[in-house]
């Protein structure tokens, strides 16, 4: 096969920006111009490069990375950090944590370069020259002190510089009094440098959220049951709730991680009413979504990491306490739950009264997950004894209609609608509503509303469009709504 060369469009110019292993043994280097490149081998294979896809295979990788610590950060434009502190010991000590991962990266067919150090900056350093190093805790500056001064990561111009005066390794630079390097290179220079030698850290931003608490279940063998698969939930679920409860607290929003022995991680999240801490209804939740998905899970050659993540939490509430309650209000909410778990919570809404008596904006549509209970206020919408005097449900958009009066401001005789003529049989109004005027910039006429009743018995919710003589000489009319 022929030298193959990754390039981009850098300074109005086709550059390498990566190379493989033949191309590399041909003198070939990243940075190089794609012209010197085809000097030197004519037949080179060249490929335009991806950023998109680049960033998504990155990202993916880091999606793996996450079984290892949740602290997982993307270094552009091809490296990761990851912040094990505390996390060595789960996987058998440093050196064993470093080699599994560059061993399992290396089996999913990616060349790895990786490091271990006190410091984000100090790691990237010996991962890009001395590969598998791992520097001890207060040991960074003699770990870096033979690293060329490139493994800085400074501006090209920074580094030509420094070579110049001499400096070739970062030791050389180290031994150089800060306030003349930071009087010829500036105090970033100095700040990267520090950070380098371990003397300072920059923290890490990671790509996800960390959860308020999770529990995990490894597997000697990749699984693929169903039935073990929910059973782990369930077990995940308890440990959780035992968390929880030590705190007071209740989850509101979980989230169930499936890393495949391939490295494909799949993540499937709900999410509560009231906070939860009940296993049982845990996995009665996730098996509802997962029951529902589009895309079922696949466990491929199986999960040999399963992970339940409670993302949000808050304060419980004691009447959540028991699944077997026998209380309304908690069996609604759990039906809500399970509702949004299945068909998701945008499609599970709740009507939410609105400050206005502008009928079409009277509530507003919320997913029920979000709402506090509440309860209709009846008394408003009836008299005593009364049937309501506005419809329960109004059209989207008010309808036209073909009115016949007896004065133009009085209630209908007939009126026709989607081309069906009705004769008014009993009619009750005006209601005048007035628009608010303060919210619109230009002023909107004022609705009559009537009641009407047709010879067949059918109700309808009408209004007059504008006041005739005041505000227009022909007002309109519509139909707004229809009554049971």
């Amino acid at each position: 096969m022929r030298p193959l060369v990754i390039v981009a469009k850098i300074d109005n110019a086709l550059r390498l920006t990566a190379i493989d292993r033949k191309a590399a043994v041909s003198n070939l280097a990243v940075g190089m111009s794609l012209a010197d490149a085809r000097a030197m081998i004519p037949d080179v294979t060249v490929v335009e490069a991806d950023e998109d896809a680049d960033r998504a295979l990155l990202d993916s990788i880091a999606e793996w990375c996450d079984r290892y610590t949740p602290l997982v950060a993307l270094d552009p434009p091809n490296g990761l950090l990851l912040d094990v502190t505390g996390a060595t010991a789960l996987f058998g000590g440093e050196c064993a944590l470093l080699g599994g991962i560059r061993t399992a990266l290396r089996k999913q067919g990616f060349a790895v370069k990786a490091a271990l150090a006190g410091t984000s900056a100090a790691a990237r350093a010996l991962a890009h020259f001395t590969d598998g190093a791992i520097a001890a805790p207060g040991e960074e500056a003699q770990a870096v002190a033979p690293l060329p001064v490139a493994a800085l990561n400074l501006d090209a111009s920074i580094q030509h510089a420094l070579k110049r005066a001499g400096l070739k390794t970062i030791g050389d630079v180290a031994q150089r009094q800060r306030t003349e390097l930071a009087r010829r290179f500036g105090g970033e220079m100095v700040a990267t440098l520090d950070c380098v030698l371990g003397r300072a850290e920059t923290p890490i931003s990671p790509r996800r959220p960390l959860p308020d608490t999770s529990a995990e279940h490894r597997f000697a063998d990749p699984v693929t049951n169903d039935a073990v698969i929910r059973e782990s939930i369930l077990v995940l679920g308890r440990t959780l709730a035992e968390v929880l409860e030590s705190r007071g607290e209740g989850a509101r929003a979980l989230v169930a991680s499936f890393f495949r022995a391939d490295g494909v991680v799949r993540r499937i999240g709900i999410e509560t009413g009231k906070p939860l801490r009940d296993p049982l209804l845990i996995e009665r939740l996730f098996r509802e979504r997962l029951d529902a998905l589009a895309d079922p899970l696949d466990p491929g050659f199986g999960f040999d990491l399963i992970r339940l993540e409670a993302s949000r939490t808050d304060c419980f509430d004691s009447e959540m306490a028991a699944l077997t309650d026998s209380n309304e209000n908690k069996e609604i909410a759990i039906l809500i739950d399970r509702l949004s778990a299945r068909f998701g919570a945008e499609r599970v809404l709740k009507f939410l009264a609105q400050d206005t008596h502008i009928p079409e904006a009277a509530s507003a549509t919320i997913p029920a997950q979000y709402s506090k209970p509440a309860t209709i206020a009846w008394e408003k919408l009836r008299g005593a004894n009364e049937a309501p005097k506005r419809p329960l449900r109004l059209f989207a958009k008010p309808e036209p209609i073909e009115v016949m009066a007896e004065v133009p401001d009085g209630p209908p005789l007939r009126f026709r609608w989607r081309r069906l003529l009705h004769a008014v049989a009993r009619a009750e109004g005006p209601e005048r509503i007035a628009m608010e005027w303060w919210r619109t910039q230009k002023p909107q006429p004022t609705r009559d509303y009537y009641r009407v009743e047709d010879s067949e018995g059918r109700r309808f919710w009408l209004y007059r469009d504008g006041l005739f003589e005041r505000e227009t000489d022909r007002p309109r009319w519509y139909v707004h709504g229809l009554f049971a």
